[in-house]
């Protein structure tokens, strides 16, 4: 504690020298601003991460089973009837996906199929996100289709009941004759119902969803599916039913949650995430070469009392765990001041929106950047805050005079 007294004594007393509380000064403020930084820009990843699970919520289901090998599951309705009798499952759905071309007013686009059934609500909310026309099945007994906003735009298309929408697939049974190649393709005529937009690329670029009769129909399916699409129940916890229905399946299959649905797309947030926190991290070690600077001009300064305390008894790792706490001091108070006044703006952006996003807020589904503060980041920007300052403090404790501590 003796030596802490007297590195604090030395932190706040004035100095001879004006320029040495001026170097502190500017030492503290690096590591304030280097610290406000990080917890700022890790709660706007934060909020841009809660930002896409509630996306993600709306449109994917709770649990998605597809299989490991192959692009369908054999018998996939009487293996979703299993499924839908585990305890914790609500509602379980075959549904198909592939690949299509889309074909409408002349227009051509490829697109990606979601074939759904006609309780497909109970699932995913994808029927709110409608931006233009309902998300129905068929009409007057013609099957729809809703197409996402980009491909709406690709196509020129919005929902109509005179001009028809064609989707056509090569033929996957069957042989080809070469002298009729239209043959080799099927195709299926519907009526576009609706437009939806998420705000999410892989859902927004090239999605459209039709009926899973339709999409069976066009893929020469019967009872394949691509995937078994699953609501859990209301206050059942998703690990267990997820481990419930591993057990059941086996290998064979991957169960898989929403965030394992859209792994890539958490990864790469969270990839930026901590890259970005690297780069300020490096920023906060440029910053306390300052710290090592005032460090040393304080030692030249304090020479003499180093002396008149050896003289007195003080021992070597004494004087120098004084200037190991100096350093750990005027890191921490810096990184302090930096710490409070980045939760107050994180806080005034979680209420307030201080800050907005550029482009057109009629277009966009948030008008300011999305910010949550989590208190593993408090602890971690802490952390590192500590760990320079003892590096700092540890670098100028051994350069003390040699004629002083001997």
């Amino acid at each position: 504690m003796l030596a802490l007294r007297i590195a604090l004594r030395y932190l706040l007393a004035k100095k001879s020298h004006t320029a040495v509380n001026v170097i502190s000064l500017i030492s503290m403020a690096g590591i304030a601003v280097a610290a406000m930084a990080m917890i700022c820009v890790l709660s706007v990843f934060n909020g841009f991460s809660d930002l896409a699970f509630e996306r993600l919520s709306l449109v994917d289901p709770d649990v998605k089973v597809t299989p490991v090998r192959g692009k369908v599951i054999l018998n996939a309705d009487s293996l979703a009837g299993v499924v839908g009798k585990v305890d914790g499952v609500r509602s379980a759905v075959v549904t198909v996906e592939d690949q299509a071309l889309a074909i409408f007013d002349g227009a051509q686009s490829p697109v990606v199929i979601h074939g759904v059934p006609a309780d497909y609500s109970e699932l995913s909310a994808i029927s709110s996100l409608v931006i233009d026309g309902e998300f129905v099945d068929e009409v007057s007994g013609r099957p729809c289709v809703a197409l996402s906003v980009g491909s709406a735009i690709n196509l020129g298309a919005r929902p109509s009941l005179e001009k028809p929408f064609v989707l056509t697939v090569p033929r996957r049974l069957g042989r080809i004759n070469p002298a009729f190649p239209l043959a080799a393709f099927c195709t299926d005529t519907l009526l576009v119902s609706a437009v939806y937009q998420t705000n999410q690329a892989e859902f927004d670029n090239d999605m459209l969803y039709l009926p899973l009769e339709s999409a069976r129909s066009l893929l020469d399916y019967t009872t394949e599916g691509s995937a078994i699409e699953i609501a859990v129940a209301d206050g059942v916890n998703h690990d267990d039913v997820i481990d419930r229905l591993q057990e059941l399946l086996g290998d064979g299959y991957v169960v898989a949650d929403r965030l394992h649905q859209q792994a890539d797309s958490f990864r790469m947030i969270s990839v930026e995430k901590w890259i970005t926190f690297l780069m300020l991290v490096f920023v906060l070690v440029m910053a306390s070469f300052n710290i090592l600077s005032t460090m040393s001009m304080l030692i030249i300064e304090k020479e003499d009392n180093l002396r008149i305390l050896r003289s007195l008894g003080a021992t070597e790792s004494l004087l120098r765990r004084i200037f190991l706490d100096e350093g750990l001091l005027i890191a921490l108070l810096g990184g302090a001041i930096g710490l409070a006044v980045g939760v107050a703006l994180c806080l005034a952006q979680q209420q307030f929106g201080l800050i907005s996003l550029g482009g057109d807020h009629a277009q966009m589904s948030i008008d300011a950047y999305p910010c949550r503060l989590a208190l593993s980041d408090l602890c971690i920007v802490i952390g590192v805050v500590g760990v320079i300052g003892l590096l700092s403090g540890f670098v100028s404790s051994r350069s003390l005079p040699a004629d002083v501590v001997k």
